[in-house]
């Protein structure tokens, strides 16, 4: 089983020596030169106008401030993705208290999908940065189609887009753009509100629901191999579960 999870736009700034090594981070032979020229394209908007560059970004002019950090990556202190990543599904998910087994499954089972690397191992280490599937680059264009071609040749060369293959994916619709497996079986992670019959989803409540859903497979004696093995552990854990071909739905009341 292979868990997608979204990236978050708060992030924690990390502190340090330690600096970004493209080299590193997961999948450098088939996504480094995509990231060079991500990093490449924010260093040259940052010495633009400051205009042009909000516009690119999608970002208000209250967040300025975030271009000359984002021309400046390089050379900005970098910490583990599983610690700059914040917010309500990373709280929950609460990377720092697994068990050892835990952290050694999610480093095999567990990719962190962002706009601006790919995907990302928890333990790479990456710097604070602001940069979304919304951004649109000069000479580059929408991001998900700029990543779609080599993030499928790197998931495909590791292995993780075979038949029989299962993968739950926690990311929004941007990000589940830039890659959907050809073979294995993709299924959504919703969350849902119910009250008398009703039905609501709610964003924040899914992000919760997420973070809850990876813990427990990251957590589980045994790294869950098939929809129907979490569902159990997830119900054991007291949730309400519904499975569908392409989904995996946790309903808590209203």
């Amino acid at each position: 089983m292979l868990i997608l999870l979204p990236p978050s736009e708060g992030k924690a700034s990390p502190s340090g020596k330690a600096r970004l090594d493209l080299d590193s981070l997961a999948f450098a032979d088939h996504l480094g030169a995509k990231r060079s020229a991500l990093l490449a394209a924010l260093e040259k908007l940052g010495r633009g106008p400051q205009k042009k560059a909000i516009e690119a970004l999608g970002i208000s002019a209250g967040q300025a401030g975030e271009i000359a950090r984002d021309a400046e990556l390089a050379s900005a202190p970098a910490a583990p993705a599983s610690e700059v990543y914040t917010g309500v599904l990373y709280d929950r998910l609460d990377f720092g208290s697994l068990t050892a087994t835990g952290k050694k499954r999610a480093s095999k089972n567990l990719l962190i999908a962002s706009a601006l690397w790919g995907f990302l191992a928890p333990g790479d280490r990456i710097p604070y940065y602001r940069f979304s599937m919304k951004a649109k680059l000069p000479k580059v264009g929408g991001l998900p189609a700029f990543w779609r071609e080599s993030l499928a040749a790197a998931m495909e060369a590791a292995g993780h887009d075979e038949d029989g293959g299962l993968v739950l994916d926690m990311r929004s619709g941007a990000y589940s753009a830039a890659w959907k497996p050809k073979r294995a079986r993709l299924v959504t992670v919703r969350g849902f509100t119910e009250t008398g019959g009703q039905r609501k989803a709610i964003s924040h409540m899914a992000k919760a629901v997420r973070g809850d859903v990876a813990r427990v497979a990251l957590s589980a004696r045994s790294m869950p191999k098939d929809l129907e093995t979490l569902a159990g552990l997830l119900e054991a854990e007291g949730m309400n579960v519904e499975l569908t071909e392409k989904t995996l739905d946790v309903i808590e009341p209203g």
